[in-house]
């Protein structure tokens, strides 16, 4: 064995391969959850035993911003991350024996949208509006926490690609029924992560104890929307795609209750922190990605 791990919000696409890629590893992995049998968010005491003595505490919790922005979804959205945080910070504070490590959940989606220039950790500009302020709370929440045993790095993640979930699915369903073509004007960058190498990274950072602070997790190399789905349309060897102009996606988004956010913002986000620091990608273009998880 080689320690523990704990997964916070351990139940989701993200959280289920962490959990077999741990276990392959030789690490005990215990899962928080409001999902039984694992431990309950509301359990306080217990939450507290499983962080004792653990190696790394990655916080994965989060409702879905796959959903109509409505103000409950809102509300949801926020406490779903900022109290999850809250409640691991404190519970590490109440620790003997706190976790050496705190990896928390943040968002690409910080950075405004940029079709003009890369978004890096130093000189990313942050954005505006609903998930923005969703995401400057969410990381002003864990680092309001001063640990001093435990090393905390908050994960700037783009949109993950893996097999048999995520993304993947929805767009993949628009290219087999002919509508793989562009989304607005299709000039917007798609910036993204291959699961493996958010595992391998979390690896990486996790080694080097002088790292800390906020690391941009996406491939150095993103793509426009445009590129994204003539790639769809060539791995799934479908040559045409008809176009989704905003007005047609806004409505769309309504019918299927989402946001048109998740695919016309711009999200142009660049690793610099950890290539200077000598992370190097298995996947860095998302040809070979999408190779590997279609």
């Amino acid at each position: 064995m080689t320690g523990k791990v704990v997964i916070a919000g351990g139940t989701g696409f993200i959280g289920r391969y962490f959990e077999n890629r741990f276990h392959n590893l030789g690490y005990e992995v215990r899962i928080i959850s409001r999902q039984p049998p694992h431990v309950n968010w509301n359990d306080t005491a217990s939450i507290v035993e499983t962080l004792e003595g653990a190696e790394l505490l990655i916080n994965l919790a989060g409702k879905s911003v796959n959903c109509r922005y409505n103000e409950a979804n809102k509300q949801d959205i926020r406490n779903s991350r900022i109290r999850t945080t809250k409640i691991l910070g404190e519970s590490i504070m109440a620790c003997k024996f706190p976790p050496s490590i705190w990896m928390n959940s943040s968002t690409a989606t910080i950075y405004r949208h940029s079709e003009d220039r890369p978004m890096t950790e130093e000189n990313g500009e942050i954005g505006s509006g609903f998930s923005v302020d969703v995401a400057v709370n969410w990381e002003k929440a864990f680092f309001d926490f001063d640990l001093e045993k435990t090393r905390q790095i908050a994960l700037r993640t783009a949109i993950v690609l893996g097999k048999n979930g995520g993304v993947v699915t929805p767009y993949k369903n628009l290219v087999k029924f002919g509508l793989g073509g562009v989304q607005g004007t299709g000039a917007q960058q798609f910036s993204w992560i291959h699961i493996e190498d958010l595992f391998q990274i979390i690896l990486f950072l996790k080694s080097r104890d002088h790292l800390s602070g906020v690391f941009n997790c996406s491939a150095p190399n993103p793509v426009s929307n445009q590129e994204l789905m003539r790639l769809l349309r060539t791995e799934m060897n479908i040559p045409l795609g008809l176009p989704s102009p905003k007005w047609l996606l806004e409505i769309g988004a309504m019918v299927i209750k989402t946001e048109t956010e998740l695919v016309l913002k711009s999200r142009w986000v660049i690793p610099e922190k950890l290539e200077k620091e000598g992370y190097m990608f298995t996947f860095n273009k998302l040809q070979h990605t999408l190779h590997d998880i279609l």
